[in-house]
Order: C-alpha cells, then structure tokens, then sequence
C-alpha cells in the first residue's frame, strides 16, 4: 500500500511537472513575436518611402512594435509588445545580436491609433540613447529625447532636432508610413517574456549588448534581416 502511495505520489508530481498548455501558449507567443517582427520590419524596408537608409545605418538598436491595439488603459492608453535588437561590439560597430522583448506603453500612444493596429519602428541612434532604454524605464521626451523620424531614400532634409535625437520614432497603419511623435510614452524591458525565451530571469542589456544567451532560432529572420540590410554602422556621431 505504501509503495502505491508513493508511485502515485510520483506519478501526480510528474504530471504536476509538465508544461501546460497556458506555458505552451506564452512560449509560443513569444516566438509569434519575433515572427511578427521580421515581417514588419521586411514589410518597412520594402516600402519606396520608407527608413531612410542613412539613418538606419547610423542606428546603434531597432526596436519593432507589431499591431499595437488601443486598450483601456486611461485616456486613450495603449500597450504594445516587440522586440529590441542592437549591434554587437563594445562601440555598436559588430553585426547585430540577440534580440531581447520589449514593451511600449503611455497614453499618448492612443491617439496616434484609428481602429485599425499600427505597428511602430523606433531608431535608437546613438550610445546614450541606448543606455537610456536599457535602463529599467524610460519615458520618451523625458529620460531620452525623442523625435518623429524622416522618411525616404534619404533624412538630407531632417532638421536638427530630428538630427539630434536620441530616438527616432514611425508608425505605420492602414498601409502609410510616417514618423510620428510618442513623447511621453514609456519603454522597458519585458522580463516576463524574456525569461519565457531565454529560460530564465534576464536583464536586456545582457541579451543584446553582452552575448550571455545564444541566439534563438526563431530569433533568426529578424536579425538576418538586420545585418542584410544595414550590415556597417556608419554612425560617425560622438558616443
């Protein structure tokens, strides 16, 4: 009697032990996620007035936000789930690494939002910038300054203070693209889903500035993308 006692014991545990289908669902989401984001971003590069490649090529990180939805969050308050993904390399001048999760969220999102998601494409674009968002919170306009960013083959008509800013800000919805302003909208980390992907509690900064976790395979068609695309920094800014 004892002995089936303690093998059923064992048998409970084990299936206590097992992924359920709510951890199957967030793991999955995650790699939804970085799926999703490919897609965007490819979708953006595609586009004949889209990131201008100057710019592009001067960014330190890129962070995409697919189908952010307008929800009660406030007045008009939205929260967006993405990724952030930066070149490797102590001064940004290797290719571009492991991406980590990260969130958007303010009100000041949901008036830039119709009915329809609006998927949004910031430019971290130059070292102070990045250190601010890796930070455990920045709010845009505030802990790091922040602009909507030109559009086209080319930013030579940019002003200075699009020139100038820390971070450089487009959404795209019902087919248009075009810088947009988020000041007053936060950034952070997403730890939750981060150790979802990466199996365990870790900071941002670790996944993409210090090569701590090995690249995800479903990570893959975003950062292959990344280092298609804008393979050099050309960043010649003071850092």
């Amino acid at each position: 009697m004892r002995l089936n006692c303690m093998a059923g014991t064992a048998v409970l545990a084990g299936a206590l032990a097992l992924p359920g289908p709510a951890a199957a669902q967030q793991t999955e989401s995650e790699v939804d996620r970085l799926k999703n984001t490919a897609v965007v971003l490819k979708e953006i590069f595609g586009m004949p007035d889209g990131i201008p490649q100057d710019l592009l090529d001067k960014a330190e990180c890129v962070i995409v936000f697919p189908s952010v939805k307008k929800v009660a969050l406030g007045i008009g308050g939205s929260y967006g789930r993405g990724a952030i993904a930066c070149r490797g390399g102590s001064t940004y001048e290797g290719p571009w690494g492991a991406p980590a999760m990260f969130a958007l969220e303010g009100a000041s999102i949901g008036f830039q939002l119709g009915a329809q998601a609006t998927d949004f494409v910031l430019l971290v674009m130059n070292e102070r910038g990045a250190s601010s968002v890796m930070g455990s919170k920045v709010k845009l306009g505030a802990d790091a300054s922040a602009a909507a960013g030109p559009k086209g083959r080319t930013a030579g008509a940019a002003t200075d203070i699009v020139m100038q800013a820390e971070i450089l800000t487009y959404s795209r919805a019902r087919g248009l693209f075009a810088g947009v302003s988020l000041e007053g909208s936060t950034l952070r980390s997403d730890g939750d889903a981060n150790a979802r992907l990466y199996g365990r509690r870790i900071e941002a900064r670790e996944i993409t500035r210090s090569g701590a976790v090995p690249m995800p395979s479903d990570a893959r068609p975003l950062v292959d993308l990344l280092n298609a695309r804008s393979p050099t920094n050309l960043s010649s800014r003071p850092r």
